[in-house]
């Protein structure tokens, strides 16, 4: 009997070994935000979760929210109960962050709070590895906030910072827009990649002090947020990396090992390869490498990128060419190779996600109502796609956790 039990112990647990939540993030709202293209977005719940079974690449729905408008982009907290999204996003007002509880005897979520993000349309959002703070860009806003997470998972008042300036494109870089707030691997530094100033800020980060500690300048403000009429100037001890002029920077993502850093460029359609420096946070330039064929003449508008857990390889996704970038990583040097494109059998690949073994990538395909599923070679890093795919109206984000 006790090894009857052992076994069916051991084969419960393997079965939960391949098994993973999915949320994916959504518009349901197609907004009234200037010079935004019309989506159509009729049917779409919210955030939807469901069970990802990584070993045959299919996904079963277990729930999803409503009432909430236009969660675009989620992260999920450490401890894997608690979710946090940008909300009324692409939205004339004011956006919002959202706090989630999730069940995961259930797989259900319950909102927590909402807060105010600090600056309108909120495109990113990532919680620091202590669990204890979350960063958000608002793109529209041209500003990034920061918010203290409580004991009970619900977000806190936070700060903002304003940048200022332009960029040498005035159609697209007119003003600020932050894109994305990334926490270095060693949550040490916290990465500000800015679209329309052509910058990344670094900013060192302590997840024990508080944000308006000498030498962050920042605003604090409750709800509803209202700009200062004087916004501050910027701050002169910042550190600031600038990029390749017009290239519009977008998404950063750091190598498993922690060493190297990519940045994905939206208008350059390129990705930029840094060695991270751990005493300092700079980020040293190595490479430039072009995420689309030759044939490729632009506009570029590149949208995501991630590396595989094992550090292999690198991904990014291509808009206007609705492709997948594939690219062999060097573990010595962290320098890229193209090793080719995969259509993702569908329009506008706004964020794709690879599942934490590494044999899947799903790419959210905004306007074609689908999640697209590949599976991963692992020795060539090529994607071949299932037969069947995730019906969700504009997907937006996709996040796993175990």
């Amino acid at each position: 009997m006790r090894t009857l039990i052992l076994l069916l112990t051991l084969a419960t647990t393997g079965a939960n070994a391949q098994s993973f939540y999915l949320f994916v993030g959504t518009y349901t709202n197609t907004g009234t935000l200037p010079g935004a293209p019309p989506l159509d977005s009729t049917g779409s719940k919210g955030i939807y979760v469901y069970r990802f079974d990584a070993a045959t690449g299919k996904a079963h729905l277990l729930s999803h929210t409503t009432g909430v408008c236009n969660p675009s982009y989620l992260t999920m907290a450490p401890d894997g109960h608690h979710l946090y999204s940008v909300t009324d996003s692409r939205m004339v007002k004011a956006g919002t962050v959202s706090a989630f509880d999730f069940d995961r005897s259930s797989g259900q979520l319950r909102l927590l709070n909402k807060v105010w993000s600090g600056g309108d349309n909120p495109a990113y959002i990532s919680v620091d590895a202590t669990g204890h703070w979350a960063a958000v860009a608002n793109y529209t806003g041209g500003t990034w906030s920061l918010f203290p997470i409580l004991t009970n998972g619900k977000l806190d008042k936070g700060a903002v910072t304003i940048f200022s300036g332009h960029g040498v494109n005035r159609d697209r870089q007119e003003k600020p827009h932050t894109h994305s707030a990334v926490f270095s691997p060693d949550n040490k530094y916290l990465y500000i990649q800015d679209l329309g100033l052509d910058r990344i800020s670094i900013e060192p980060f302590d997840a024990t002090t508080q944000p308006d500690d000498p030498g962050m300048h920042t605003v604090f403000y409750d709800n509803p947020w209202v700009p200062p009429a004087d916004s501050p100037a910027e701050r002169e001890d910042s550190s600031k990396l600038p990029t390749f002029s017009g290239v519009g920077p977008r998404h950063l993502t750091f190598h498993p090992n922690g060493k190297f850093a990519y940045l994905l460029e939206e208008m350059g359609g390129s990705v930029d390869v840094y060695r991270y420096d751990t005493a300092s946070g700079r980020l040293d330039s190595l490479q430039r490498i072009a995420a689309h064929p030759d044939t490729a003449k632009g506009p570029f508008r590149s949208a995501d990128i991630h590396a595989s857990p094992d550090g292999r390889f690198l991904y990014t996704s291509n808009r206007a060419e609705n492709t997948i970038t594939i690219f062999a990583i060097d573990a010595t040097t962290g320098l890229l190779k193209t090793v080719g494109y995969q259509s993702v059998l569908g329009k506008e690949p706004r964020n794709f996600a690879l599942d934490p073994t590494g044999s899947w990538l799903l790419v959210a395909n905004q306007e074609s109502k689908a999640i697209v599923v590949f599976r991963v070679d692992r020795k060539s890093g090529l994607l071949q796609p299932l037969e069947s795919r995730i019906d969700v109206t504009t997907p937006t984000c996709l996040k796993f956790t175990r």
